[in-house]
């Protein structure tokens, strides 16, 4: 596994984040799916250095895997990414929209993240356990 560095630390920070539509609405097509990956590029690569591993969408819901940097603080990077793309598809395909929502919605208020990565708990318990013990 390759780790990142800065100045003063190693890591390897990798989320799974999940965010579903209002309502559970099955808007998502093929058209705001290409412009949604489009936006989340823009945000977690551009504006918050991220680096996105994997995105996909489907009809209600999209999937973003990606790396950040330790001092990015996942809750405010995610309201970015919910309010700028939901403001950027209400107005890019606002007609579509319509029969979907009629206040300013897209986005559910909730999401999902959990973090992954190439180790699992029970290696990270045997490396900890196996560490030297301090003096006495």
């Amino acid at each position: 596994m390759k780790f990142n560095k800065n100045r003063h630390s190693v890591y390897k920070l990798q989320y799974h984040l999940v965010i579903v539509t209002k309502y559970r609405h099955k808007c998502i097509n093929k058209e705001i799916s290409i412009r949604l990956k489009e936006i989340a590029y823009n945000i977690f690569e551009n504006r918050w250095k991220c680096k996105i591993i994997k995105i996909e969408s489907e009809a209600d819901h999209l999937h973003i895997a990606f790396e950040a940097l330790p001092q990015i603080q996942l809750s405010k990077l995610v309201n970015n990414f919910k309010t700028v793309s939901s403001r950027l598809i209400r107005k890019e395909f606002k007609e579509y929209l319509k029969p979907f929502y009629w206040k300013p919605y897209f986005w559910s208020p909730s999401y999902c993240i959990v973090t992954f990565g190439g180790a699992t708990i029970d290696i990270i318990k045997e490396y900890i356990k196996n560490q030297d013990k301090p003096n006495k």
